[in-house]
């Protein structure tokens, strides 16, 4: 063969052989590596205990439970029984030490970012009732109106 098939070839074999040795140095040992053998993914045998030891940001609506009963017990007959506490009140990482009270967002855009009428019919989205913001008492708060734990019951004054 010539020298412009050859050429080429060695061009495409040497930055083969550069990936492969860039890949061996900067990727760990373990990568990939799980109980079955290798594995794809991003899962590392060896940052395991990096991660057990990570402070936990979010807990569970279990978790909310213990001090907040009346609440629960509301939202688990309502709608919105599905939706984890901290959707809304934001992460319970170290309360109820640090802040003593979550803050709540009562802002319209948290309640729009799932009542906003979408016209998705076949989606489960479309079982949500949904709003057009620009209509719907623009600029006012849902909370005015709607009491969050419970959206069938007005709001509480």
């Amino acid at each position: 063969m010539r020298n412009h098939v050859w050429r080429p070839l060695y061009v495409v074999l040497f930055i083969v052989a550069v990936v492969l040795l860039v890949r061996k140095v900067y990727v760990p040992k373990d990568f990939g590596i799980q109980d079955r053998g290798y594995m794809y993914g991003f899962h590392r045998l060896g940052s395991e205990a990096d991660w057990k030891a990570f402070p936990v940001k979010y807990r569970s609506t279990e978790y909310c439970r213990d001090c907040h009963s009346d609440k629960y017990n509301e939202l688990k007959q309502s709608p919105h029984a599905v939706i984890p506490c901290e959707d809304c009140h934001g992460p319970a990482m170290n309360h109820p030490d640090d802040p003593p009270t979550l803050t709540i967002d009562r802002s319209r855009k948290l309640c729009i970012r799932c009542h906003a009428r979408l016209p998705y019919p076949g989606s489960g989205r479309a079982n949500i009732p949904g709003i057009d913001p620009e209509t719907h008492n623009p600029g006012a708060e849902c909370v005015l109106c709607h009491y969050p734990h419970d959206p069938r019951r007005e709001a509480k004054k």
